[in-house]
């Protein structure tokens, strides 16, 4: 039955899932066409469709969730510097500002109206992490200009043609301004791709106003949300994690209430925003508590503008979840990557059968530069994920990105373009908390220098000092490592590796959920033969 009277089932089903499909279809023609590996081989990115008003429709299944919550936050900046009526058919609008965007610099978010009869009826956007932007993105930032180029909001296309003075101020300001550049152009194919596609199956539908269809999805969305939240109990709960931090821990507060069909996340009583680049502006803060909310409540319905109604975020100004400008916040997801796990666990005194316990992240990646032997230069990024928390019915994946989803590249990609070699990648045993569900194992991966140049390698990572918790009496996960030729350095650094150095990456495993004395004997049993644990680690679940 239609909500506003305009769809019936069958017809708004079809539209839904042709419209989805073409988000898909967009996101793939970017990756295939992309020029970086960060595109290419981790699906850094994502493709979204917006209505007229900037609501954030559909988008492409393997986007990332932190992107889709921003991006129509980036687009209302956008249209204040270029109003709609100031737009033509064939612009698209671009930015990477960290507080309109994101979260952090290297997120280059573009935008392009899509035209039918002579007005704006959607917006096609993207968003893709740009490994290379600018300056040098450091851990001893102590504001947001020393952490690279800010690109204003512009039009870097007009009617369909490059503007010159933004593609210059590109490549004037990058290390490698083919692989940036490469990967812009390549959205532009996909933009155009999508336009096409859309304008069809718009005709083919008989769908003369695509709002109609938006407002369809986004009040059944809601309704399905509403109605989820609704179901589980009223109550106010609390819950607190500490963050490692630089010089001194950082605290992330939430009080977290459920009245009727609203949910309210406060985070008031957080500490302040430091002069350090973990700070989480308010997009990136928005968007991945409300991404929590959304996998515990209503994981099924389509995820868009409705979805997001019943929920009310509260986060006051100058604390670190909310930062001022200049903050930097390049390491943004330092801090932001707790906010689902501390919504998940105070989440979990409410509606326990609906959680997971804590994950192996913020997720761990590294930044490599240098030269090639020829003297070409690179910047490299790889990521790595710690281990999984455990649901309560199933045992948590080892080494499985969340709150991300960003992909693993294979290591003989990376080796390739890199003169690295990774002489080492296995899950640790023992890693994963144990529970009634076991966490999963975290990572040890090595990386050992095979050119005859210096490589300097930069880094920031979370759960060294501080574990992943466990949740309704599992046992957190083993905290994190990072050494050079095998002895511990600092979590957050820069280090300049020299010809043969090894450096070395143990990554966090996931808490465990329910006690461990009820985990099932066949199952652990399991563990000991698969190597998951040892004789030593099993002693965990006989006390």
């Amino acid at each position: 039955m239609s909500v506003t009277g305009t769809f019936s089932a069958l017809r708004l089903g079809m539209a839904w899932q042709r419209i989805a499909g073409l988000m898909d279809e967009t996101a793939q023609t970017f990756v295939r066409t992309s020029f970086s590996s960060v595109v290419r081989d981790n699906w850094d990115m994502a493709i979204g469709l917006m209505d007229s008003r900037g609501r954030q429709f559909a988008q492409s299944s393997r986007s990332v969730p932190s992107f889709v919550g921003t991006m129509p936050r980036t687009l209302a900046a956008m249209l204040q510097r270029y109003p709609v009526e100031r737009l033509r058919p064939g612009d698209v609008l671009v930015s990477n500002d960290a507080y309109h965007g994101t979260g952090h610099l290297n997120d280059i978010t573009m935008v392009k109206p899509l035209f039918r009869g002579g007005r704006v009826v959607a917006w096609i956007g993207s968003i893709f992490h740009s490994t290379d932007i600018g300056g040098a993105p450091s851990v001893e930032a102590r504001d947001s200009w020393e952490e690279g180029l800010t690109i204003p909001v512009a039009r870097i296309l007009r009617e369909g043609e490059e503007n010159e003075d933004v593609i210059a101020f590109l490549e004037a300001n990058l290390r490698q301004p083919g692989e940036t550049l490469g990967d812009i152009r390549a959205q532009f194919a996909a933009y155009e791709q999508a336009e096409r596609r859309l304008q069809r199956i718009l005709a083919e539908e008989g769908i003369e106003d695509l709002d109609a269809l938006a407002e369809e999805i986004f009040v059944r969305s809601e309704r399905s949300m509403r109605e989820a939240i609704a179901a589980a109990p009223d109550g106010e709960v609390t819950d607190e994690v500490t963050a490692d931090g630089f010089e001194h821990p950082v605290t992330i507060r939430l009080r977290l209430t459920i009245q009727g069909d609203g949910l309210t996340l406060d985070f008031t009583g957080t500490d302040p925003q430091i002069a350090r680049p973990v700070n989480s502006p308010l997009n990136f803060t928005r968007a991945y508590s409300n991404y929590a909310v959304k996998c515990a409540f209503d994981p099924m319905t389509p995820n868009n503008d409705g979805s997001f109604r019943p929920i009310r975020l509260i986060a006051p100004e100058g604390c670190i979840v909310n930062p001022r400008r200049p903050a930097p916040v390049w390491g943004r997801h330092l801090t932001g990557h707790y906010l689902p796990m501390l919504v998940l666990t105070a989440l979990g005194r409410l509606i326990p059968d609906r959680v997971i316990a804590e994950c192996g992240s913020p997720l761990w990646n590294v930044y490599f530069t240098g030269e090639h032997e020829d003297g070409r230069r690179y910047v490299r990024m790889f990521f790595m994920n710690g281990g999984h928390g455990a649901g309560p019915r199933r045992d948590g994946p080892a080494c499985l990105s969340f709150p991300s989803n960003v992909a693993t590249q294979p290591v003989e990609q990376f080796e390739n373009g890199m003169p690295m070699l990774i002489t080492e990648k296995e899950l640790m045993p023992d890693s994963g908390g144990a529970g009634r569900t076991r966490g999963g194992n975290g990572q040890r991966l090595t990386f050992r220098v095979v050119g005859t140049k210096p490589v300097t390698t930069t880094y920031r990572h979370e759960r060294v000092q501080h574990p992943p918790r466990g949740i309704l009496g599992g046992r957190p996960g083993a905290t994190g490592r990072d050494l050079v030729n095998g002895k511990p350095v600092p979590a957050k650094a820069r280090i300049v590796l020299k010809p043969g150095d090894t450096l070395t990456f143990e990554t966090p495993g996931g808490g465990g959920f329910g006690p461990p004395t009820e985990r099932d004997r066949d199952a652990l049993q399991r563990d000991l033969a698969e190597g998951y644990i040892t004789e030593a680690g099993a002693e965990a679940y006989a006390r």
